[in-house]
């Protein structure tokens, strides 16, 4: 062999074992993170205290073991963000106050946000005064924008919005849930007349089920236009949860253990 030809042999397979050796892309942990939403990530509803909220429980920043939340599962990869977390999600927000609460977000300077926002878009005293869509995408447009422009490079998730459908699914049949969504004058949009068979009361179910996927056709639009910005692909709507999963002080917020649920089918989907 000549000495050219056993240069270029050599130098071939340096590169192959240099290619062979190298490592593999590393995850980059975040370190601080903020959690943005409505009473589902304050966990409502999940402490012995009935109807406050319990943000240790929840799914997003909680510190309950029992729930292993994003923040505690995101500890244990990265010690960095001990200590650095924000719950600045609002019990009885809509879409409408997202783009207050990202300005916290901001002030924190949060390389993470997590978004769990619409259930009260879509849960409201009756159908006619569920948020249109028009404004459900402007404002979350509103508040993408912004982090898009005063935190370019934090990394975003966005959770769909839960089935409420499928929350009067599992429940229909239990007399305290219903007793208790009558009393309460819970969701009235979706679980009004909760037992009823009637043709006109299954139609408004479905239009507000509809109503809902609108909305999580927004979130997902949305986010796909920054590349920083992750959907959670409908996992969110798509999971069908049991009663366990559901709170008995009002048969409508997740239990801790729909806390940890959530937590559970939803990170994995994140790409760090």
């Amino acid at each position: 062999m000549s000495g050219t030809r056993r240069l270029l042999a050599a130098l071939g397979a340096a590169l192959c074992c240099t290619a062979l050796a190298a490592p593999a892309a590393l995850a980059v942990y975040p370190n601080s993170m903020s959690a943005t939403g409505d009473s589902i990530t304050r966990a409502f509803n999940t402490c012995r205290t009935a109807f406050t909220d319990c943000p240790a429980n929840s799914w997003a920043t909680g510190t309950e073991a029992a729930v292993n939340s994003f923040y505690s599962r995101i500890l244990e990869r990265n010690a960095g963000i001990a200590g650095r977390l924000f719950n600045d999600a609002r019990s009885g927000a809509r879409m409408s106050n997202l783009p207050e609460q990202v300005n916290a977000s901001v002030a924190h300077s949060a390389e993470y946000v997590v978004i769990e926002m619409g259930s009260n878009d879509v849960c409201t005293s009756e159908e006619g005064t569920m948020t249109s869509v028009a404004s459900f995408r402007s404002n979350f447009e509103t508040a993408i924008r912004t982090l898009r422009e005063r935190l370019p490079g934090t990394r975003i998730s966005v959770g769909s919005i839960p089935s409420i459908y499928n929350l009067w699914s599992v429940l229909r049949s239990n007399g305290s849930a219903t007793a208790t969504w009558n009393l309460l004058r819970i969701c009235q949009s979706m679980l009004r007349n909760p037992t009823s068979a009637t043709r006109e009361d299954e139609e408004r179910r479905l239009r507000v089920q509809r109503r809902e996927v609108e909305f999580n056709t927004v979130l997902r639009e949305v986010c796909a236009t920054w590349e920083r910005c992750q959907y959670d692909g409908g996992v969110g709507y798509e999971y069908r949860f049991e009663a366990g999963e559901v709170s008995t002080n009002d048969y409508f917020h997740p239990s801790v253990r729909g806390q940890a649920s959530i937590a559970r089918i939803e990170f994995p989907v994140v790409v760090f």
